[in-house]
């Protein structure tokens, strides 16, 4: 019944999961939105199921386009490795990364850079947002990988550790808690702090580790961007707690002064793949190069 499914329908198929909309679907793969619709309708007709959920105009992935989409994913996938067995270059294909906050910024450059110099493969995109957006993008197909500062139990993904970094405290270089000496985390209490939004990676870490004790805090601003973070603590709007490796500059400068506690700071960055995800060689190539890649 369904021996006739082609590439051309499968790919469609895949960049409408992507898009949510057949015009966007259309303008991802340049063809007209009638011919994306109509190669929609061929794939459902010859399965024998719809594969989405119209409501509005948006096109939601169903439990049966939720069953084909890791064999849709393999199968490109599969198509493309055929091309490459042609190719000069040992590894070929296009690899989307995504990283949260403070990976995507202090970490994955360097990270992309000795990865370029250890594999000559030059065709890697990096996706930076935070840790809950990475991970649906990822369920969703949309990322081949992704590099995160919190661990996630979602049962779709798989996630090993590849490296950590330290936390820290920051506040502003005049605040009064500087003087205190040895410092005690009860000089917090009735504090305001600076947080990253719900999904952020530090924002999970300050809720875990340091707000159970403190009796009381308030949060004073919700911010999305780290420097913003850190320009607030800078004007004494609260206080900030971040990655050592995103507010070093900022210490290094004097804009903010790191307050020395003696909690354990130290965070786990995980590497991510989607369960059912087809990992192509250049995908193990990759994931195994971050596993025994340092920084240093």
């Amino acid at each position: 019944m369904a021996a006739n499914i082609s590439l051309k329908q499968l790919k469609t198929f895949i960049a409408i999961t992507q898009n949510n909309t057949l015009t966007a679907a259309s303008e991802a793969l340049f063809l007209s939105k009638a011919a994306v619709s109509m190669a929609l309708s061929e794939l459902e007709k010859q399965l024998g199921h719809s594969l989405f959920d119209r409501v509005n105009n948006r096109l939601i992935l169903n439990q049966e386009g939720q069953k084909l989409l890791p064999l849709a994913d393999e199968i490109i996938e599969r198509s493309q490795e055929i091309t490459r067995l042609f190719d000069d270059q040992a590894l070929s294909g296009q690899l989307k990364i995504g990283a949260s906050d403070t990976i995507g910024n202090q970490v994955a450059p360097y990270l992309l850079s000795d990865f370029r110099q250890h594999s000559q493969h030059t065709s890697q995109s990096l996706f930076i947002s935070n840790s809950a957006l990475i991970c649906q993008k990822l369920i969703d197909y949309e990322l081949d990988l992704a590099l995160i500062e919190g661990k996630t139990l979602h049962s779709q993904l798989h996630s090993t550790q590849f490296s950590q970094d330290e936390m820290c405290i920051i506040c502003a270089p005049e605040s009064p808690i500087l003087q205190q000496s040895p410092f005690s985390l009860s000089a917090l209490e009735q504090s305001d702090w600076l947080l990253r939004e719900p999904g952020s990676g530090s924002r999970e870490f300050f809720l875990r580790v340091i707000a159970p004790r403190i009796e009381h805090w308030q949060e004073s601003f919700q911010l999305n961007t780290t420097e913003a973070l850190i320009n607030s603590v800078s004007a004494g709007l609260g206080f900030g707690c971040l990655s050592r490796l995103a507010a070093q500059s900022a210490i290094n400068d004097g804009r903010v002064k790191e307050i020395h506690t003696s909690l354990d700071m130290k965070r786990r960055y995980w590497l991510l793949v989607h369960k059912e995800k087809y990992q192509t060689p250049l995908l193990k190539n990759f994931i195994e190069f971050c596993h025994q890649w340092s920084k240093d």
